[in-house]
């Protein structure tokens, strides 16, 4: 899998948007490079009272200010102020489709997910927001046993999520659900190689 595959499977995707008037607008970045097979940037929230997603693995992004222009806006200036990553000048690969939280106790967000490609590995400077941020080659989230269900204990109840295992840290929630259609779309399933 290259950039230029991912390129083809963007150039013309029109992504759906979501009809949520009650959700706040919010931006995420999907950013990937091309190393050793693609790699994304991926990163664990810090631990902290009042954050609904605290302690989560999650695409770098947040939401919507009134002084972004738009939501491409939000998703580069929360990756920017999260990883330190700037993206104003990487590549927009394209968008994929709004989503938002199927948990009702979670605040109504509307999140627009961005696919951006940048030419190297950028110095990591993260927030206190941020835990920390780390890469993963898409490969490892295509292996057979990294794509299952998990039981994670949410608010205080058992519940099973699909997720990728990856040993030290899962993805799952709406990381999950932007990871698993994007990965479908270019063709990658934990029974295709890469």
């Amino acid at each position: 899998m290259t950039i230029a595959a991912v390129r083809r499977a963007l150039a013309g995707y029109t992504p759906q948007a979501v009809e949520a008037p009650e959700a706040l607008p919010a931006a995420v970045a999907l950013i990937l490079i091309e190393r050793h097979g693609l790699e994304a940037l991926f990163i664990k929230r810090a631990i902290r009272v009042g954050d609904p997603w605290s302690g989560q693995v999650a695409l770098p992004g947040g939401r919507y200010e009134p002084e972004d222009q738009d939501l491409l806006t939000t998703a580069i200036r929360e990756t920017g102020e999260e990883t330190g990553v700037d993206l104003f000048r990487a590549e927009r690969l394209g968008a994929l489709d709004d989503l938002y939280p199927r948990t009702p106790t979670l605040p109504p967000v509307r999140v627009r997910p961005f696919v951006f490609t940048i030419p190297s590995v950028p110095p990591l400077v993260i927030s206190d927001e941020v835990e920390r941020a780390f890469w993963v080659p898409l490969a490892r989230l295509a292996e057979p046993t990294v794509r299952r269900d998990v039981k994670l204990i949410v608010r205080g109840e058992p519940r099973i999520f699909p997720a990728y295992d990856l040993g030290e840290e899962v993805i799952w929630g709406m990381t999950e659900r932007i990871l698993t259609p994007f990965l479908t779309m270019l063709g990658i399933t934990h029974n295709s190689p890469i």
